[in-house]
């Protein structure tokens, strides 16, 4: 099997390219940045971006198999920059998908799809997108979703996976960012509100086995989205703690009324817009919602359907993190 992994030097890029390898695929991948560290592991990688079409067809070009996993993800940037990644940047791998007879698409997507204002606790892939969404990223891989699994036919067949919150060992997104504002962080709101998780090797199966899905039972899986977590929803404020346990960090102390933390961020979002910052603000009102609504899902679909079944549980993760991030402090 030839496959394509597109955001390879990404965090579940790079895992799901050497999971291919070591399964015995002929992996290639293609992100913006040389990522010089993919090549020494011997993956033929393909320097380019999703936003270009001639780019994308480079790197599909002679494929089974296409993980669209490439994504412009967080709260900064414009629409035009968001779109053009994520919805504008999804046509292209369809259409060459297409052009160069390619015949599995898995696209990784995002519970925050169907996430709207209002708790969400036990849903399943029946829950509708919602009316308006409080940030681009959702907005746009919502688009993106929806033209995935609208291309789905018999020359290329199409499934979108939901993963959320993914962590574990080579984190280069979630776990950096809180060990960075740990200093400053608080708990907001009243506890209770729970949230799903997927630790990495999960979210890599899940891929796995949704392109054999493809190829076996294309008429199960074929043009579906499938939530994708650990199964064990956990507290928010809890899974941070452990985060920060594992890295050897004390646990949060503090905790900021919801409308407090929403009024900071307003002021935190308008200062960085008007200094022209680059990068993500401190705060946002969109991760403040993150963090006080619950959010998990019924993944019994993605068991019956793909055989998906999580592995590591809470505690288990935390060990292999603890020992991961050993080895880099050593």
């Amino acid at each position: 099997m030839r496959a394509l992994v597109t955001g390879g030097g990404g965090f579940i890029g790079r895992a799901l390219a050497r999971a291919l390898r070591d399964g015995g695929a002929q992996v290639r991948t293609f992100a913006r940045g040389p990522y010089p560290g993919l090549v020494s592991e011997g993956f033929e990688h393909v320097q380019g971006d999703v936003a270009r079409r001639e780019d994308v067809e480079r790197a599909v070009e002679g494929q089974d198999v296409v993980f669209h996993v490439a994504a412009k993800v967080g709260i900064a940037g414009t629409r035009s920059e968001f779109e053009a990644v994520n919805v504008q940047g999804t046509d292209h791998v369809i259409e060459a998908c297409r052009k160069a007879g390619a015949s599995r698409l898995v696209f990784t997507s995002t519970p925050s799809v169907v996430i709207g204002s209002e708790d969400i606790e036990g849903a399943d892939e029946s829950l509708p997108y919602p009316a308006e969404y409080q940030a681009l990223y959702p907005e746009t891989k919502a688009e993106a979703e929806r033209r995935v699994l609208a291309a789905h036919g018999a020359e290329l067949r199409t499934v979108s996976l939901r993963p959320h919150i993914v962590w574990g060992p080579e984190d280069t997104s979630l776990l950096p960012r809180i060990l960075e504002r740990a200093h400053r962080l608080r708990r907001i709101g009243p506890d209770g509100k729970k949230t799903d998780v997927s630790y990495i090797d999960d979210v890599v199966d899940a891929h796995l086995l949704a392109a054999e899905a493809l190829r076996e039972r294309p008429e199960v899986a074929g043009g579906r989205a499938y939530f994708i977590s650990s199964g064990e929803p956990v507290e928010i404020w809890d899974f941070v703690d452990l985060l920060l346990d594992a890295a050897g960090r004390p646990p949060l102390k503090g905790r900021l009324p919801v409308g407090v933390a929403l009024a900071a961020a307003g002021v935190v979002e308008t200062a960085h817009r008007w200094m022209g910052a680059t990068g993500e603000p401190m705060l946002s009102r969109w991760v403040v919602h993150e963090l006080t609504h619950s959010h998990w899902f019924d993944i019994s679909a993605a068991r019956r359907d793909l055989g998906f079944e999580p592995k590591v549980n809470l505690q288990d993760g935390k060990r292999r993190l603890e020992a991961w991030l050993k080895t880099r402090s050593s």
